[in-house]
């Protein structure tokens, strides 16, 4: 297999991975329900939390973190350049936002890219897991966390990661991805009605 073949089995598979929304399937499974149904309407961790739970909210932060360092992996695998491994990650946080199984309405995919910045520069992920834990520490608010992670990123691809051209791309593209799923969010942070870790969704 060439590298272009690689890299763009590497992105198909990124992107099924990424369709897997264990918060989805999780509610099914267990409590016959479907999570988009409840509080933010929102497929992810931090849903699943304030729904059903800590048991539950680790289940699906492992599961959703898991498939996006799997995705960078498997771009390492079979592309085999640094390219390979940001594309298949970037398409897995695509899937997890957009699933292919569950009608294209899924997260906010910040778990998932968190898996493909492991996966793909540990030193840039550990700066990053840094900042996003002190934010919500002060702040209490994971929103605010997961938007200023997302912004930071790309600067500090740049700072840690050898300033490598065409990755920064695909880091710009999950960023702007991740921003942009928070924009409700970033509406009642402004307006000072943003829910707080451990309030429940009015």
């Amino acid at each position: 297999m060439n590298q272009t073949t690689g890299t763009a089995l590497a992105i198909l598979l990124g992107y099924l991975l990424g369709s897997v929304s264990f918060s989805i399937i999780l509610s099914r499974l267990k409590y016959r329900d479907d999570i988009r149904r409840h509080g933010s309407g929102n497929a992810g961790m931090t849903n699943t939390l304030r729904t059903y739970g800590k048991l539950s909210a680790v289940i699906v932060l492992a599961g959703d973190f898991g498939k996006g360092f799997l995705a960078a992996w498997l771009g390492w695998r079979l592309g085999g350049t640094p390219m390979a491994a940001y594309l298949a990650g970037l398409f897995a946080v695509i899937g997890h936002m957009f699933p292919l199984y569950f009608g294209f309405r899924g997260g906010k995919g910040v778990a998932t890219a968190a898996g493909v910045i492991l996966g793909t520069c540990v030193p840039v992920f550990l700066l990053l897991a840094g900042c996003f834990v002190a934010i919500i520490f002060f702040s209490r608010y994971v929103s605010l966390g997961s938007i200023s992670v997302a912004a930071i990123y790309p600067v500090a691809l740049v700072l840690l990661g050898g300033g490598l051209q065409p990755p920064l791309l695909c880091a710009l593209g999950m960023a702007a991805l991740v921003i942009w799923a928070h924009r409700s969010n970033i509406g009642r942070l402004l307006a000072g009605t943003e829910n707080k870790l451990g309030q429940k969704k009015a």
